[in-house]
């Protein structure tokens, strides 16, 4: 148990050490790119500690989900059968409605893009 306790305290430093410097290496690259590509100005080390707070609060969100890496996006066994029933639902029917989607498609098409070339004349080639 006193072994589990002194690890313990031993990580509160290190998580802290390993924050302050994300938290520089963020305001370092800051300071490097962007006031010479966009024209802002350099930032501070707590602002840039607040501008990864925000984007964290905006982009991150809290959920309490662990998210580590792309494998939260492989959880779900079932996600290939879910996208191919949420396909099926939205753009396969019956024969009838398939054949009348791909009709108004192609007729979208053909009118965007395969538009009939007009014959040049000696004026339009000038």
């Amino acid at each position: 148990m006193k072994r589990n306790k002194k690890k313990f305290w031993l990580a509160i430093p290190c998580i802290i050490a390993a924050i302050g410097l994300f938290v520089w290496f963020f305001q370092w690259l800051w300071n490097i790119l962007l006031p010479d590509i966009l024209g802002v100005k350099a930032i501070n080390y707590w602002q840039s500690l607040g501008i990864l707070v925000l984007s964290k609060i905006l982009f991150g969100g809290f959920d309490g989900k662990k998210k580590f890496g792309r494998q939260h996006h492989f959880d779900n066994h079932n996600m290939k059968e879910n996208w191919k029933q949420k396909f099926e639902t939205k753009f396969c029917g019956s024969e009838e409605e398939r054949e009348k989607f791909k009709e108004m498609w192609k007729q979208r098409f053909e009118s965007k893009f395969c538009k009939p070339e007009e014959p040049r004349t000696e004026e339009s080639k000038a």
